[in-house]
């Protein structure tokens, strides 16, 4: 059984700073992309930011220059700095990881979000 637990959301003021966090647990062999996704009230599921195993990213182009993705292949968990973050940026942000488990297939795993609210 694999899991990916998020952290780190919360209220925040325009201009502010968040970090969240993203550990995978469970039986896993290796893990290739992983990435942060959010979903605003009424709107679709969008990408934020991805990361392979190496270390390339691609960024949405509302978040780049402000966000930066980050991984610790180590402890199996990425990470979402966000900086000068706008009230658009308002979501509850997912957790996405292709993990490698003990079923010997690559299968995507989504978090259960966490909330970032950006208000004055």
């Amino acid at each position: 059984q694999v899991q990916l637990a998020e952290s780190g959301g919360g209220l925040v003021q325009p201009g502010g700073s968040l970090r969240l966090s993203c550990s995978a647990s469970g039986s896993i062999l290796s893990i290739n992309a992983m990435g942060w996704y959010r979903q605003a009230p009424g709107k679709e599921r969008e990408l934020v930011a991805t990361i392979t195993r190496g270390g390339n990213t691609n960024y949405a182009d509302s978040v780049k220059g402000r966000f930066t993705i980050s991984r610790d292949n180590a402890k199996n968990t990425v990470y979402l700095q966000m900086n000068s973050l706008k009230p658009e940026d308002t979501a509850v942000y997912y957790c996405n990881a292709d993990i490698l488990g003990i079923s010997m297939v690559m299968t995507p795993y989504w978090g259960k979000g966490t909330l970032v609210t950006v208000s004055s």
